[in-house]
């Protein structure tokens, strides 16, 4: 009889053994999470006197930024002040041969000139008379020297050479007149400007000598802030 109560209370009592220690782990585990909720009785801290209520949230400063920081450490909110331009340049006079403008109605004058010239190593710009050569002047400012015939339609070398040195912008620019006339070769001498006056047919050697000369003394007065009239060269130079 006690063997056959033994068997039973074994039977029940060994769930029992193994229940309790279950459920005390489960007690003691919802007692833990229990305490990080939030109380419903709870009720926040007395705000001090002269505050007032928060009604949005407050904007912080933002960070400042060093300037070899990458564009990750940079705050989004933060508007970079937008750089200073340069001023602008003043133009530039293209660098390259020098430009000499020739103005003649004769297309044989122009011819000759321009393969003297060319085969010297400058630009050469051909027009048929002072109008076309004004044009020129002011869409070219690379024009360093200027060889005019005093004989042409619509306007002639004498107006041509009071035009070009009484404008502001080319009243330096040296003048070399060519022309076939013994009358008109002693007008054109008493002109201020002009630094030579050939007859034609003229020699070749002087005449690529006078423009290598005029040429050289513009650029020198140009890099001295100076006027070519200020350094101008002695008579029958």
């Amino acid at each position: 009889m006690f063997h056959d109560l033994q068997e039973l209370l074994g039977a029940y009592l060994m769930p029992v053994l193994i229940a309790i220690p279950l459920a005390i782990i489960v007690l003691i585990a919802a007692f833990k999470r229990d305490d990080y909720r939030p109380s419903r009785e709870y009720t926040p801290p007395a705000r001090p006197p002269g505050v007032p209520r928060a009604t949005a949230p407050v904007a912080l400063p933002p960070l400042p930024v060093s300037p070899n920081a990458g564009p990750s450490m940079a705050s989004p909110f933060v508007t970079a002040p937008t750089p200073m331009q340069p001023p602008a340049a003043a133009p530039v006079i293209p660098e390259g041969p020098p430009t000499v403008l020739v103005a003649d109605d004769s297309a044989v004058v122009r011819t000759k000139l321009k393969r003297l010239l060319e085969g010297a190593g400058f630009v050469v710009v051909q027009v048929n008379d002072g109008n076309e050569a004004l044009t020129q002047l002011e869409d070219k400012p690379e024009i360093a020297v200027l060889i005019t015939d005093l004989e042409m339609p619509n306007k002639d070398g004498f107006e041509l050479i009071a035009d070009v040195h009484g404008s502001l912008t080319t009243e330096d620019l040296p003048v070399i007149a060519i022309t076939g006339h013994d009358e008109l070769h002693g007008r054109v001498g008493q002109i201020e400007g002009v630094y030579g006056i050939f007859k034609k047919p003229w020699n070749d050697r002087e005449l690529l000598k006078r423009v290598e000369s005029l040429v050289h003394l513009r650029t020198a007065a140009n890099r001295r802030g100076r006027r070519v009239t200020d350094i101008r060269p002695p008579a029958g130079a």
